[in-house]
């Protein structure tokens, strides 16, 4: 008789009993599950069973679970004292440190105790599944169910498909997920699998502006927090993590792509973990914090004390966001250049300088202002070398007037948020293309994984596909830098006037 993993009675072995496998066995067993812990360490399963009870008490003191609910659930897990023990479990997760002998030494033994039709999986961030069943005989039921910490508040599963792991296994797994209250989504056995490569384009590429001399750390933040609709920029996320994790991880990615220049990490990342300023946890990362924690931020914010420009000479078609951010401070929009007036451009993809060039226009009144985002939070302005000061400044108090912050930045192809939303697209629509997961699912990942406001592929629609295909070939031409060539899923999609989303086979 075929197993229903949606409704069956189910047993689920967790090894490893430090955060992620407390963790799993707590949604497990609130899932309506029975859960067997074990761990090597004496004490530490019983101390983590405690650590769960107590939780779930906290849970129906704050009424968002019953009396009943937490001590069905809390019936329901049981310490076990050695491997055999796990003999009943239908699937066993593996929640052990990041070390690929352990895991296969482990996944040895799980073999000799559990029944040919139980399921093994791994919670690993960081090895190819692939490498650990290479040590099991049935390989075909190994696979990947990567949670992401802390458990009961991160809502996304990545189910894993190995190389030789069969459709039913990931299909349970699934299943399984879903019961214990996640949302899975089903990823190849790729370096980073979804959400850690996904989130590889965010910290690499703000590192990239920085490391050019665009803007600070405090600048990319804040146009990432206000325009773009980012909950944390790349730097505050990477203080967050901790650059002794996101660091190797970049690093590891990296090499696992065989040196993708989309991948390439930052050799100013790596000063930072040598010289031991890992974020948060040290009180010193990109940015210091002082001893309660808080941040100490210099700021992105433009004041000037120019008089605010009346008039601008419009070079071409404004954007109608900044046509009206513009009209609100009283300013004046001339389409003939009166000699005097700053010269305003809004480009896609490229930088100042290219602009003047293409245009034939004045190098020392221009200002180029981004014109994606929330203009009306944040706007970002840059302009090319030898530029006029007062030209730039009378904008930007002008645009202060309108009601808006304003970072300005040095001359920058795709000022930042371009750059940024660019890339988080391009590797997205990759990652598309090379079926490490489904459209859907990369979104999801993105959105429930990192909190990102869009997924990437979202990103994408929203920018525009041919706005978004404009910025990365813009920025490719410029730089030279291959890092930036648009993904074959974006091309064709930006030539047809598809959606991001569109498959691939025929409808």
């Amino acid at each position: 008789m075929t197993r229903d993993w949606t409704k069956d009675h189910l047993t689920i072995g967790v090894v490893g009993t430090g955060a992620m496998g407390r963790g799993i066995a707590q949604v497990s067993a609130t899932g309506g599950m029975d859960v067997l812990m074990y761990d090597a360490a004496p004490g530490n399963a019983v101390k983590s069973r405690t650590m769960i009870v107590e939780q779930l008490q906290s849970l129906q003191t704050k009424g968002r679970m019953s009396e009943a609910d937490v001590k069905a659930a809390s019936d329901r897990l049981k310490v076990v004292e050695g491997m055999p023990a796990l003999a009943s479990c239908d699937v066993a997760i593996e929640a052990v440190f990041e070390d690929l002998d352990v895991k296969r030494s482990l996944f040895k033994e799980l073999e000799k105790v559990l029944r040919p039709d139980a399921i093994i999986a791994s919670n690993t961030s960081s090895i190819r599944i692939a490498s650990i069943a290479a040590a099991c005989s049935k390989r075909e039921r190994v696979a990947g169910l990567h949670y992401f910490n802390p458990v009961p508040l991160m809502k996304l599963v990545e189910v894993i498909r190995g190389a030789e792991t069969a459709p039913w296994v990931i299909q349970a797994l699934t299943a399984l997920g879903k019961r214990q209250g996640r949302v899975p989504v089903s990823v190849g056995d790729t370096p980073g699998f979804l959400v850690n490569l996904g989130g590889t384009a965010i910290g690499t590429e703000g590192l990239r502006l920085y490391q050019e001399g665009v803007a600070t750390p405090s600048q990319i933040d804040a146009v990432m927090r206000d325009a773009a609709g980012f909950r944390m920029g790349p730097f505050e996320l990477m203080d967050l993590t901790g650059i002794d994790v996101n660091f190797p991880a970049r690093r590891i990615i990296y090499e696992g792509f065989f040196h993708d220049r989309r991948m390439t990490p930052s050799p100013l990342h790596e000063g930072m973990f040598h010289a031991g300023r890992l974020g948060r946890k040290t009180k010193a990362g990109w940015y210091d914090y002082d001893e309660k924690g808080g941040k100490i931020d210099s700021g992105a914010d433009a004041k000037v004390s120019a008089t605010a420009a009346t008039s601008v000479v419009a070079a071409e078609p404004m954007p109608k966001a900044i046509a009206d951010l513009l009209r609100s401070a009283d300013v004046a929009l001339l389409e003939k250049d009166d000699g005097k007036s700053p010269i305003l451009v809004t480009p896609i993809g490229d930088d100042c300088t290219t602009t003047i060039a293409r245009l034939g226009i004045d190098p020392l009144r221009t200002v180029a202002i981004d014109p994606t985002g929330n203009v009306g939070a944040r706007t970002t302005v840059m302009t090319a070398p030898g530029a006029s000061a007062q030209a730039r400044d009378s904008v930007v108090a002008a645009l202060l007037k309108a009601g808006t912050k304003v970072t300005v930045i040095n001359d920058s192809p795709g000022f930042i948020a371009q750059r940024m939303r660019g890339q988080i697209a391009n590797l997205g629509c990759e990652m598309a293309q090379q079926r490490i997961a489904s459209p859907a699912d990369i979104d999801t990942a993105m959105t429930l994984g990192l909190n990102y406001p869009l997924g990437p592929l979202a990103i994408v629609d929203d920018l525009g596909v041919t706005t978004t295909f404009q910025i990365l070939t813009r920025l490719q031409a410029i730089t030279g830098d291959d890092r930036y060539r648009p993904s074959q899923w974006l091309r064709r999609r930006a030539m047809l006037g598809l959606k991001a989303h569109t498959p691939d086979e025929a409808a």
